[in-house]
């Protein structure tokens, strides 16, 4: 089992060697981690986990045109190369096409133990100090402003409507990160959500603070 993962961190960190800083190795690895502290109390199948939170943003559909088949194939086609079991890729591959926020706007088809420890640790890694430092990143990257008081954030989007919106990224606040702390799955999940969650109101806080220069 350790020799399948080595070889997929390897590919991981050679994949994604150019990625967009808030989606690269270091992502990965931290959900990774996350992922292995939830399942010291969830017991879901270790290597499923580890194989998805290790594969889960390979071709992020942000990155590849909105494809959302690119990842799971990806993936798919990776551990086929290194011969791992086909069950064990079918399962890895539904909790990467199941995975992300905006996978949660449409009629739920799949559940598991797996999925639900793999999609908390990527949720946390959206949410605290290091969420805000993403949400950010990806903001720049997309030459967003950071915020525009005219602008309100949009609370009922559709998924295209998600997945297109051009708001400042503050917005992305009120729009998905303030709402994750009650979409986990897991009681450990929980726990670490609402430390986080209590970080970014305070955040908030200071922000518009220094915003109004308050502070």
């Amino acid at each position: 089992m350790q020799d399948i993962i080595n070889q997929t961190i390897n590919f991981v960190k050679t994949t994604l060697a150019d990625a967009e800083a808030g989606h690269d190795w270091f992502h990965i690895e931290r959900v990774y981690k996350t992922a292995k502290t939830i399942n010291k109390t969830e017991n879901a199948d270790t290597l499923i986990v580890a194989l998805a939170a290790l594969l889960h943003d390979i071709a992020d559909s942000k990155f590849n045109g909105g494809d959302e088949e690119i990842g799971p194939q990806k993936a798919g086609d990776f551990l086929a190369s290194i011969d791992v079991q086909p069950e064990i890729i079918n399962e890895v591959k539904l909790i990467i096409k199941n995975l992300s926020f905006k996978a949660s706007f449409g009629e739920i088809t799949y559940s598991s133990k797996e999925l639900n420890v793999v999609q908390d640790a990527d949720r946390l890694d959206a949410i605290g100090a290091i969420g805000i430092a993403r949400a950010f990143t990806y903001g720049g990257f997309k030459n967003r402003v950071l915020h525009d008081p005219e602008i309100k954030p949009k609370l009922q989007m559709t998924k295209e409507e998600y997945k297109n919106t051009t708001a400042p990224t503050i917005n992305h606040f009120y729009e998905k990160l303030l709402l994750l702390k009650d979409l986990m799955k897991t009681q450990t999940g929980k726990t670490m959500a609402q430390q986080r969650h209590d970080f970014m109101l305070s955040y908030l806080d200071q922000f518009y603070a220094e915003w109004e220069g308050k502070k």
